[in-house]
């Protein structure tokens, strides 16, 4: 699947979808297809001074709050599919320290089968614990 089509699954087919494990590829294609998007209407947002300018702001707005739930989601997802329990999500919202999400979520996916479900990026494998 390419960037889009990664996006549009996480929009579509996985809104609020916090169960399951979601490979790099989803995460980081959602990712940056997400900042490309908001860069456009930042970007137009800047370029049309007034009126203009307050549309696009209302428009980002609205955009930021359309993909704040699937983005929570699909980045739970990876943390699970790294071995990581969910609410380490929250450790973004604290700062310096939060950067170690990025390390989570930067992390290959764990082997076989984990307590979040089984590895679609290793289906062969079965780790029963």
């Amino acid at each position: 699947m390419n960037l889009y089509q990664w996006f549009k699954y996480c929009i579509t087919n996985k809104y609020a979808d916090f169960d399951g494990r979601a490979r790099r590829e989803e995460y980081w294609s959602f990712a940056l297809v997400n900042v490309i998007i908001y860069g456009v209407l930042q970007l137009l947002a800047h370029i049309s001074n007034g009126l203009g300018g307050m549309v696009f702001n209302v428009l980002i707005l609205v955009y930021c709050l359309a993909v704040l739930i699937p983005g929570i989601a699909v980045a739970v997802r990876r943390l699970h599919d790294a071995g990581y329990s969910g609410y380490w999500v929250l450790l973004g919202f604290v700062p310096v320290i939060g950067l170690v999400l990025i390390y989570f979520l930067v992390k290959d996916s764990e082997r076989g089968n984990n307590r979040f479900g089984p590895s679609s990026k290793y289906p062969e494998e079965e780790n029963f614990e």
